[in-house]
């Protein structure tokens, strides 16, 4: 592994852990469905991102189940991520509508 994949790496874990930290820190404040939506799809980016730290260093383990060739959660984990996106974005579109 070089320097640069290596500060990648360093560099995506930590912001990560500052983003889904924040993101836990506003969810106590917050009692909107759509910020909730946001803060779990962030809390799924992080995770996302272990997980392929994990398979980078080759402890991911995740092969138990494939769809196909490949692991059902390095499959699933993007998908749920923008699910949620997806759903705060249209709860606010929705509201934006109604307010008119």
């Amino acid at each position: 592994m070089d320097s640069g994949q290596t500060l990648f790496i360093i560099s995506q874990l930590i912001l990560g852990a500052i983003a889904t930290f924040l993101a836990i820190m506003l969810w106590s404040k917050t009692r909107d469905i759509a910020w909730m939506l946001i803060i779990t799809g962030a809390i799924v980016a992080y995770i996302e991102i272990v997980h392929s730290v994990l398979n980078i260093f080759g402890m991911g383990g995740g092969n138990l189940l494939l769809i196909g060739s490949v692991p059902i959660i390095s499959f699933v984990l993007p998908l749920l991520r923008m699910v949620f996106f997806i759903s705060a974005f249209t709860i606010m579109i929705i509201r934006q509508f109604r307010k008119k």
